[in-house]
């Protein structure tokens, strides 16, 4: 595959410099411009028809996320959101995933050692994606009434659920908790993010979902109608205590370059819960969680991951396809009604 050709959008020059000299030092990345604005911006997209975008979402005369929203509908292509890592930052960040922004990166604070150390990977991976960038306005749609019928029968029975995600989860996580109702079985969730932002995420899915949805604390009890969202960046979320399932937030280095890691919050599932557990593994770049699945699978789970058409990038529901721990595929809107049905009342024998 030929170099990702790039597009630098940022106000400040020093912000634009730094992000060229870190693409650039990849030889798989080639920066094929820079602009300061929205203006400069939309006349570079026509002159120079880059792969992939690097947008900054505060900049002068139209923020980044007016300027995506007419990528989006007008152009649609890979973009990457650069924001601070502020609670403003984080949720105007969270909006433009919703949009259809491909990733975002945190700004780095002063004294950061490894500047944006990722953001080559993920305009790799954006330039290889195969999704069609269709905007579709607001993508947190209220559920229909056949979802809203279904919920309101539902019942949880025993089960543990565990969700693991990456690039594109924002839009997938909505799209499969939308399909839960209020009573939904305890869920817990990592996905990859930096650590300012998924407190943002995490108050964002409370408003769109029917559940409660908070980030995880240590010792949070797990609940019917709560879902745990790993904060991220920091520790490590697993799930303990056979007794009284609760959330534990682990000091650990990272793994498989991540933290948390969705490996780890799964190997904890498997563990705990065995057979009374469900696993998915959404879209997502490189194979986190992939081994960690396998080990619910052979504890008895049940265990579903995302097609590749659905995914924004399909690497860690593929690798963990590869490995044999996903027991079944499935486009992205039927995910949400498969793991009610795996964990319902009736479907355990009980009342």
């Amino acid at each position: 595959m030929s170099a990702a050709r790039v597009l630098v959008v940022d106000d400040s020059a020093t912000m634009r410099g730094l992000i060229t000299r870190i693409l650039s030092s990849d030889p798989e990345v080639e920066v094929i411009g820079q602009a300061a604005d929205a203006m400069q911006a939309r006349q570079a997209i026509k002159d120079l028809d880059p792969d992939v975008i690097t947008l900054d979402i505060e900049m002068p005369n139209m923020n980044g996320l007016e300027f995506l929203e007419k990528i989006m509908r007008l152009r649609p292509m890979p973009v990457i959101m650069v924001s601070t890592l502020t609670h403003k930052g984080a949720e105007a960040t969270i909006a433009a995933l919703e949009i259809g922004a491909f990733d975002c990166v945190g700004k780095p604070l002063p004294g950061d050692p490894r500047p944006f150390s990722d953001l080559a990977d993920k305009v790799k991976a954006a330039a290889r994606s195969q999704r069609k960038y269709i905007i579709t306005g607001n993508k947190a749609a209220a559920p229909s009434a056949a979802n809203a019928n279904a919920a309101s029968e539902y019942r949880a029975g025993r089960k543990i659920v565990a969700i693991g995600s990456s690039t594109g989860g924002v839009e997938a996580l909505i799209a499969v908790l939308q399909k839960f109702p209020a009573n939904c079985p305890p869920t817990v969730i990592t996905q990859h993010m930096p650590h300012t932002f998924t407190k943002s995420f995490s108050e964002r899915l409370n408003r769109l979902c029917a559940p409660t949805v908070q980030e995880a604390t240590d010792g949070a009890r797990l609940e019917v109608g709560k879902i745990y969202l790993a904060p991220g960046g920091e520790r490590h979320l697993q799930v303990v205590n056979p007794s009284s399932p609760c959330c534990r937030l682990l000091d650990r280095e990272p793994v498989n370059g991540h933290r948390p890691s969705v490996d780890v919050l799964f190997d904890s599932v498997a563990e705990l819960a065995g057979r009374n557990a469900v696993g998915v593994i959404l879209t997502g770049m490189g194979r986190d969680g992939a081994s960690g699945l396998l080990k619910m699978r052979h504890a008895g789970a049940r265990t579903f991951g995302q097609n590749e058409k659905t995914c924004v990038v399909y690497g860690m529901p593929r690798v963990a396809y590869e490995l044999g721990a996903v027991e079944t595929q499935l486009p992205l809107s039927s995910i949400g009604e498969e793991v009610l049905k795996s964990t319902a009342a009736r479907r355990e024998g009980s009342e």
